[in-house]
């Protein structure tokens, strides 16, 4: 190895041992902690509405709940430099007898703004809720924390298929570099602290001004594996943990679909099925075959000539396979009527008749065509890409892809395309590796499309002192308080009032 790498690769190793002997000191006696005014600020607890068109705010106010912005570094490693803000949401429990603590929440995403969510899971816990103060915390750079956009004029990046040729995945490998860019042009002077890692270590900040010795968690998706890193990051700093519609840390990166192609094809099979038994409704075909042959023609279609949607939008290839599968994360009446609903539109777009969007679709529409997704997006990209590396040559996206066209032909180009992380900066700390037991509870669905079972597994054995509440039948991504499942409900909220994991691995059948 040249002198000059040498030199870097130690300096990397040492600003990273730094980074994580600061993030990890504690206020133990004789210590001196590094960040002891972080640790120690004083919360300025207030109403949450920022003004009569903020509506969760308002609802947070009317629910007795207060708001604030914590102050921590934007580098860990050098505490007393630059700092950003945090904001957290808090419902204070009234059980004071039997008082728990704080209960973090996360939302997921990446880049999932959770300051609302003490309202939606005191639904779910019902007394339960009364024994923890419910934290909602819009992660670094999300939602009412300090801003990140890149000034995108979309607001999609990981979500766009590599297209049906060479020519068309040429597009998307400009399309990667411009965002990497974008990002770098107006944000390169954060974007190496927006990490997964820093907002664990802000989750710690977060308990520390609490004044908890000890940080209870409700994570979601994405949410589980930065649960996972905090526990990883501050070990023994865990109460009670449940982690739903998790996967294991070992197989995060940034191309989030990798791997669950084979179960979102088979939800995709599943929901034609249901929509043939509803041909009345939705006219789509009587039969999957032909469901799935109207699914195709919308695909075929878009590959020749976007798809005109209102006077205001076009969806090209790149985009029509992230909308389906967008709609395939869950098996709920409900939902699947929403995508039979979206697929009867692009339908009739892919005949070239002039259609309307429905307010739903016309929503997603502007998220994905406009500037209106362009921080959301951003966000997610910062987090993915400063969290692993992703360099593999433009040229193997394409081979991935083609590999995986024939068997999993809606999928497999989405989940193997090119992403912004291929041009990104390379990140600054090393990922997570896990080697530690947690004593958690684990949430999963057997047909879960996005973060798939056997992922789940791998983590509870992983994890020996955790245990695995699995659903089977349900094709569900969020599964306590989103699936209306009875059983899971129960079993978690048990789980959370008493503190003691089941004795063995439970299970819930889907309704």
């Amino acid at each position: 190895m040249p002198t000059s790498l040498r030199i870097r690769a130690i300096a990397a190793c040492a600003a990273a041992l730094a980074i994580t002997a600061t993030a990890t000191a504690g206020a133990t006696p004789g210590h001196h902690d590094p960040l002891a005014r972080f640790h120690h600020q004083r919360i300025d607890w207030h109403p949450c509405a920022l003004g009569p068109d903020d509506d969760t705010g308002q609802a947070l106010d009317a629910a007795g709940a207060d708001c604030a912005d914590l102050t921590v570094p934007l580098d860990y490693a050098d505490p007393g430099g630059r700092t950003i803000t945090v904001a957290i949401s808090r419902l204070r429990g009234a059980d004071t007898a039997h008082h728990v603590g704080p209960l973090l929440l996360n939302d997921g995403g990446p880049a999932g703004a959770s300051l609302h969510m003490p309202l939606t899971k005191s639904e779910v816990m019902g007394d339960t809720a009364d024994r923890f103060d419910l934290i909602g915390m819009d992660p670094r750079f999300v939602g009412r924390s300090t801003p990140l956009d890149c000034g995108w004029d979309h607001g999609t990046a990981f979500f766009r298929s590599a297209g049906s040729d060479r020519a068309a995945y040429r597009e998307e490998v400009a399309a990667a570099r411009d965002m990497a860019e974008r990002c770098e042009r107006t944000n390169g002077d954060v974007l190496p602290y927006v990490t997964t890692r820093n907002t664990a270590r802000d989750m710690d900040v977060v308990r520390a001004a609490l004044g908890a010795d000890r940080l209870s968690y409700l994570g979601y998706s994405y949410g589980g594996y930065l649960g996972q890193v905090y526990s990883q990051l501050f070990p023994g700093r865990t109460d009670r943990m449940v982690l739903d519609s998790v996967s294991d840390a070992a197989r995060y990166q940034p191309n989030l679909l990798r791997g669950a192609e084979a179960a979102n094809e088979a939800a995709l099979r599943a929901w034609a099925s249901w929509t043939a038994d509803r041909d009345r409704a939705y006219g789509l075909g009587d039969t999957r075959r032909e469901v799935l042959a109207t699914v195709d023609h919308i695909l075929d279609a878009a590959a020749r000539e976007p798809l005109r949607i209102g006077d205001t939008y076009a969806l090209d290839e790149h985009l029509v396979p992230g909308i389906l599968i967008g709609g395939l994360g869950s098996d709920l009446d409900e939902r699947r009527a929403d995508l039979a609903e979206t697929v009867r539109l692009l339908a009739r777009a892919a005949d070239r008749e002039p259609v309307e969007p429905s307010e739903a679709l016309a929503g997603q529409l502007a998220f994905l065509l406009t500037d209106a997704g362009s921080a959301s997006s951003s966000q997610m990209a910062a987090i993915l890409c400063g969290d692993a590396a992703q360099r593999q040559g433009t040229a193997s996206y394409w081979r991935d892809v083609e590999a995986s066209r024939a068997r999993f032909p809606l999928a497999g180009p989405l989940a193997r395309n090119i992403t912004p992380c291929e041009f990104w900066g390379r990140p600054a700390e090393a990922p997570t590796v896990l080697d530690n037991d947690t004593p958690a509870l684990l949430v999963s669905a057997t047909g879960d499309p996005r973060t798939i079972h056997p992922a789940a597994e791998a983590l509870r054995e992983r994890w020996p002192s955790s245990r695995l509440l699995t659903v089977t039948g349900a094709r569900q991504h969020g599964l306590y308080g989103e699936y209306g499942n009875a059983c899971v409900d129960t079993r978690v909220n048990t789980y959370l009032r008493t503190g003691r994991l089941p004795a063995h691995d439970p299970s819930c059948r889907a309704a």
